[in-house]
């Protein structure tokens, strides 16, 4: 994919929560079903990092849930990071801290300050799927590894709209943004968003999203030095919404 590509992509998602933001936020204040899974059968105490925390939702389930350790999300969207400070600023205690900053996967260099493996773990849920091109999947799950210690988990979710008559409606063609299917890899996807806070003027918006197989998730995470321990389908009226992986670094390191 051509890099001039990838900047209108991303340009796509960054005027989304830019012109979205709040409102985005007010519709992901519950944790989805597949992450209170995960919750419950990863280990109490740790250091996470979780890649596009959004507004906190995760950081409240987290202290909820009973962790210690620490807990430190990334974001690159200001509105989402400043709801996620404002309703968690009071939960760190002497048994967990939870801190937040802001990130952005696309940055070569966001895990320079965390590439000598420093988390337990990290998570990153429905957050992947809006990178675009193979080359920067690739470039961001070698980075993911090298924040994780040996032996580590690497827990994620990727959308797979495909199963939503809802959603596969709302998906348009490239060119309502004055590009071409061509020009995009396979699984690319434009989609709207429609939301209007009380008292607003329902408006839409555009975001970026793809849409990755399974066998492509797995190849990902073998390349990067993970070992896939189990995957499963959750979330949405018919829990098929997102996909879910969790996998265990492999890596050595000397």
């Amino acid at each position: 994919m051509k890099q001039v590509i990838v900047d209108q992509l991303l340009a796509i998602n960054h005027k989304f929560y830019h012109d979205f933001g709040d409102a985005f936020a007010a519709t992901r204040r519950r944790i989805q079903p597949g992450i209170r899974r995960i919750l419950s059968e990863i280990p109490r105490d740790g250091d996470w990092l979780d890649l596009g925390c959004g507004s906190g939702a995760l950081g409240v389930e987290w202290a909820m849930s009973g962790m210690s350790g620490s807990y430190l999300g990334l974001d690159f969207s200001e509105p989402l990071l400043k709801e996620a400070r404002s309703i968690t600023e009071k939960i760190s205690n002497e048994k967990l801290s939870i801190r937040y900053g802001m990130a952005d996967l696309m940055d070569p260099g966001w895990d320079q300050p965390f590439s000598d493996h420093s988390f337990d773990g990290v998570c990153a849920f429905a957050s992947i799927h809006h990178i675009p091109g193979a080359i920067h999947h690739q470039r961001i799950m070698r980075a993911i590894s090298r924040t994780i210690k040996p032996g580590g988990l690497f827990i994620f979710s990727v959308w797979q709209f495909q199963n939503s008559p809802k959603l596969m409606n709302r998906v348009l063609p490239w060119e309502t943004v004055g590009m071409e299917l061509s020009e995009l890899e396979p699984g690319d996807t434009l989609l709207d968003w429609r939301y209007s806070l009380p008292g607003q003027t329902e408006q839409t918006g555009l975001r970026y999203v793809h849409l990755f197989s399974s066998a492509e998730l797995h190849r990902l995470a073998e390349e990067a030095d993970f070992r896939i321990e189990d995957e499963f389908l959750s979330d949405g009226a018919e829990g098929n919404l997102a996909l879910y992986l969790i996998c265990r670094s492999i890596k050595k390191v000397s």
